[in-house]
């Protein structure tokens, strides 16, 4: 395993890769000296003892490796299936549904969806096919930006042909980009993202990562990476706090030298293996010398809401003032934790210094929010305040989701009585709502398993577009930002 230590004197890093079943066997029971024997773990001298010294962080070290491996085995099984699944899901879709693909099946005029790859979707764009904007949504609303935004995110689940299309002739914008990035920790491309332009005016560039794919093992691997750097800043005066190194490998961590400003090559002479943070950054940096007057955001939904916060932090420990002045907004849906206290009191002052938007949505019992844990096991924690919506579609602005961390009894009964709900809800929105929140087949299967896991249910794309169409404008009640660390970064319990 490479070392951290070229540009990090504080971390944990984990690799699967390295670990046999025996080796994560011994974890929970063998001592510190057996892991720090290991290739699939490397710490740094000062945090073993704390880091190692109970059995909870043992157990966390335990079924990170753990769940890595399995995916690491399940990678192909699990990409056969969903290439199975969303094969059929669009033979279906593109033929009128069962009785349609038996008619022209007997016809023999089946339409095949992998001929035409601008219609063929994936299983989140099954779960919800919307591609407009919602009717009551204007340009100049308080609700237009947080709605493209999640418009935006939904779309960068689909390959670059459907999400061209849908961009032109459904958002009726200008396309700019589909990317795919290089992980030089997976020695592969993990991480996806899209960009257009609205031009209307004031123009505002849209930079939408890609959540985690149900049927990609690598970034499952990426969410359950709790490998963590601690970080200088750039005239190694201090710490920038400690963040979670499966987030900055996807964004484009280097391997030894961590966070280096400039690349060598640069991104647009290294096309081949580019890099997320680098290559979206120039990217947005010759759009906006050609746009005196435009803005970007940058949002994402899941793993995407992860990416689009730590690249924000990136820009700001690389100094890009110039950047952070034309950034719109942030906006996450879903977005897990990313770092700690520390890492958030720094994110807070460069919000509040570049006077950035940063609006993280929750919607109901979403599980993925609440990981990881916020305890004193681990040290992560969320930063700024939540718009937090129930199934109501009501919201409130908390400085914390309520059941931060998922798991609690008291919390049981209730998550299981708001899923059954979320069941009948699906027949009633269309006619509470309008037909345009009529729910698919395929969503209202996907909320049974509400009844199982509530908080997966939860975390479809579906509620948070709703969010943003129906639910409470709460951009008007967000607080003024604040170095104050009781508001600005959650309490450990």
């Amino acid at each position: 395993m490479a070392s951290a230590e070229e540009f990090c004197e504080n971390y944990l890093v984990l690799d699967a890769n390295e670990a046999s079943l025996y080796d994560i066997a011994c974890i929970l029971i063998c001592s510190t000296d057996f892991l720090n024997n290991k290739r699939f773990y490397d710490q740094s001298s000062q945090d073993v003892e704390k880091s190692t010294q109970s059995f909870r962080q043992r157990w966390l070290i335990f079924a990170s490796v753990l769940a890595q491996k399995l995916l690491i085995w399940a990678k192909k099984p699990l990409a056969l299936i969903g290439c199975l699944i969303e094969t059929w899901l669009n033979l279906l879709s593109c033929n009128g549904g069962f009785f349609g693909l038996l008619i022209n099946s007997i016809q023999g005029k089946v339409v095949m969806p992998w001929e035409s790859p601008e219609k063929f979707t994936s299983i989140v764009g099954q779960l919800d096919k919307r591609l407009k904007l919602g009717e009551s949504i204007k340009k100049g609303d308080g609700r237009y930006n947080e709605s493209l935004a999640m418009m935006a995110s939904k779309l960068s689940y689909e390959n670059g042909p459907f999400v061209q299309s849908a961009v032109l002739d459904h958002l009726k914008m200008e396309f700019i980009g589909f990317y795919k990035f290089w992980n030089a920790y997976q020695n592969q491309f993990t991480t996806y993202a899209t960009m257009f332009q609205d031009t209307s005016n004031p123009k505002l560039v849209v930079v939408a990562f890609r959540g985690t794919d149900p049927f990609n093992a690598n970034q499952w691997m990426t969410d359950f990476d709790i490998s963590w750097y601690e970080l200088k800043d750039m005239n190694n005066s201090g710490t920038i706090g400690r963040i979670h190194g499966g987030f900055m490998k996807a964004l484009g961590l280097q391997r030894i030298k961590g966070w280096p400003k400039e690349l060598d090559p640069p991104p647009n002479q290294n096309d081949e293996h580019p890099y997320a943070y680098y290559k979206l950054r120039e990217k947005l940096k010759e759009i906006l010398r050609m746009n005196p007057n435009a803005k970007f955001m940058v949002t994402g939904h899941s793993l995407g809401g992860a990416l689009a916060i730590l690249f924000m932090g990136v820009l700001g420990l690389h100094e890009e003032t110039w950047l952070l002045e034309r950034l719109e907004g942030v906006y996450t849906f879903g977005q897990p934790r990313v770092g700690d206290a520390s890492f958030g009191r720094y994110m807070m002052k460069m919000i509040k210094d570049h006077d950035v938007r940063y609006f993280r949505y929750v919607y109901s019992n979403d599980i993925v929010p609440r990981l990881p844990f916020d305890d004193k096991s681990l040290f992560f924690k969320h930063f700024g305040s939540s718009l937090f919506y129930n199934s109501f579609y009501k919201g409130k602005v908390l400085e914390e989701e309520p059941n931060k961390n998922y798991f609690s009894l008291v919390w049981v009964i209730p998550k299981y009585l708001n899923a059954f709900w979320e069941i009948i809800r699906s027949f009633i929105l269309p006619y509470w709502k309008g037909k345009e929140y009529k729910e698919e087949h395929i969503q209202i299967l996907f909320r049974l398993v509400g009844l199982i896991i509530p908080g997966i249910s939860a975390h479809g794309p579906k509620d948070y577009i709703d969010v943003t169409r129906i639910g409470t404008d709460l951009v008007p009640a967000m607080p003024n930002m604040t170095n104050d660390d009781e508001e600005v970064v959650g309490k450990t319990d």
